[in-house]
């Protein structure tokens, strides 16, 4: 896992305990966690999803990345590649995600931020494909991944949770194809 990604807008990078207050504050938000858990998470719970992504990162897998917008340093929530360990009908692979606070929506940032989570991604030789997992009732994460160029995969149920999933997936040769060239992915 590289430390820092850049686009325009976002820098993506590693997460620190200093993360703690403010990503409490963006996932209190029942917005941000409204697909599945229909509410903003607790203080514990947003250390204890804090605490998985620092041991996540420090593993050098795949991990999301902290997301902050450049022009005020503002962490904005994430968006990265990690493994979906929660759906094993998809394994092995890579899906690439994104969980911002509701005041960046619908600016493009979850489409800036997975084009170049998914640039870095493609640009390791063992990367050959990634998924991407929502509800079919989170049609705006849907949306993102067809601006990505992902395909359907299929439609499943969440094994645990008994919750509707929709799963897309992507290529390398398909990603490639549809990158445009001088795309400001990332530098």
């Amino acid at each position: 896992m590289v430390d820092e990604l850049l686009t325009s807008r976002l820098r993506l990078r590693r997460w620190t305990q200093k993360d703690r207050g403010r990503l409490a504050e963006v996932f209190a938000k029942p917005e941000v966690w409204r697909f599945p858990f229909g509410r903003g998470f607790s203080v514990e719970e947003t250390q204890a999803f804090l605490a998985y992504r620092i041991a996540e990162q420090a593993t050098g897998g795949w991990a999301d990345w902290a997301t902050e917008l450049r022009d005020s340093g503002r962490l904005i929530g994430y968006i990265g590649l990690s493994v979906p360990h929660f759906l094993p009908e998809v394994m092995p692979t890579v899906e690439i995600g994104w969980r911002l606070d509701p005041l960046a929506w619908g600016r493009g940032l979850a489409t800036e931020g997975a084009r170049a989570a998914l640039a870095h991604g493609f640009s390791s030789p063992d990367l050959h494909e990634v998924v991407s997992i929502y509800e079919p009732q989170n049609a705006a994460s849907g949306r993102v991944m067809m601006r990505l160029g992902m395909r359907f995969d299929r439609d499943t149920v969440h094994p645990t949770r008994g919750l509707a999933l929709r799963v897309y997936r992507l290529s390398r040769a398909e990603w490639e194809s549809t990158v445009p060239d001088g795309d400001d992915v990332a530098r």
